[in-house]
Order: C-alpha cells, then sequence, then structure tokens
C-alpha cells in the first residue's frame, strides 16, 4: 500500500499573496481546515509544507503556505499533488477503502472466474462504479453496493463479486 494518498492537486496561483488553488481529491472539503501539514510533490520528490492559511472558492481550496509570501514563489508548483502520510489520513469508516487501494485488484466471480482488474473507479451519486477490464480490453461496470460486491480482501489483493443479470 503507498505510504502517502494524495488528497489534492494545485492548479493553479490565487492572488499574489502566494496562495494556490486546489481541486481537492478527497470525500471532505473542511479535511483541509484540520492540516497543519500536506506535503507537496515537486520534481519527483516529497517536500513537507506548513499550511498558514486555509479557505474556500466554490468548489477549490485556497491554500497558503508558511514562508511563501508572493506568487512568484508558489508558481513552480502548478499541476503538483498535495499528499498526505497514511497514518495521517481520516480514518474511514467499515467497510470503505481509499480509492488508490483498490485500483489494480483483482475481481472473481463467486464461483471463482477472473473478470479482470479494477481499473478505474467514479462516483455516480448513489454508489460508486467500478470500472473492471479484462486482459482483452473488455470492461465491465459493477456498482459497488452489497448485492454485487460480496468481498474485498486488500492483503489478497482480490475482490469477490456476484454478477447479478445484466451486468456481463
Amino acid at each position: 500500500m503507498l505510504e502517502y494518498l494524495e488528497i489534492g492537486k494545485i492548479v493553479n496561483t490565487y492572488g499574489i499573496k502566494g496562495y494556490v488553488k486546489v481541486i481537492p481529491l478527497t470525500d471532505d472539503l473542511m479535511r483541509f481546515k484540520k492540516l497543519r501539514t500536506v506535503y507537496l510533490e515537486y520534481q519527483n520528490k516529497l517536500i513537507e509544507m506548513p499550511i498558514e492559511d486555509v479557505s474556500y472558492s466554490k468548489n477549490f481550496v485556497l491554500l497558503k503556505f508558511k514562508g511563501l509570501q508572493d506568487i512568484n514563489l508558489v508558481e513552480k508548483y502548478k499541476n503538483c499533488y498535495l499528499k498526505v502520510n497514511r497514518k495521517d489520513a481520516v480514518k474511514l469508516p467499515e467497510n470503505s477503502y481509499f480509492i488508490v487501494d483498490l485500483i489494480g485488484l483483482e475481481v472473481y466471480t463467486e464461483d471463482g472466474r477472473f473478470l479482470g482488474k479494477i481499473e478505474d473507479i467514479f462516483k455516480t451519486g448513489s454508489n460508486d462504479v467500478y470500472v473492471v477490464k479484462n486482459e482483452l480490453g473488455k470492461q465491465i461496470l459493477l456498482p459497488a453496493i452489497a448485492s454485487v460486491i460480496k468481498q474485498i480482501d486488500l492483503s489478497q489483493r482480490k475482490v469477490i463479486v456476484n454478477l447479478i443479470k445484466g451486468l456481463e
């Protein structure tokens, strides 16, 4: 499992006083208010960045890092990802998982037939949908609901599913 989890991506600067505009990659926007530090992935290295201020504008998070007081100091961080250490990540409810932990899991039917690997996950409003792709490139869309997803075993990197009528 990855030690650091992505929680946002810097898409632009904001104003001239060193703020950056972040697209959140987390369900809880307010979690940024609780953070004191994030890790910035810059030039294939993680840089620890203490947070000075957090505010919100529409669906964006506006962050100001300590010691970076003007636009010229933060402009180079456009398109960089913000990460947190897994130990500092939000605690998930039972039977909930980080998307990064599900991508790449092998998916099998209850009778042991291999369907492919989880390639992507997208939200539909009522539930997530797992995009499963086999070695021939065929995709199956599986709703992440209890009647379909029977077991997720992160240690075995495996998902067991019940293919209800119409999914295959």
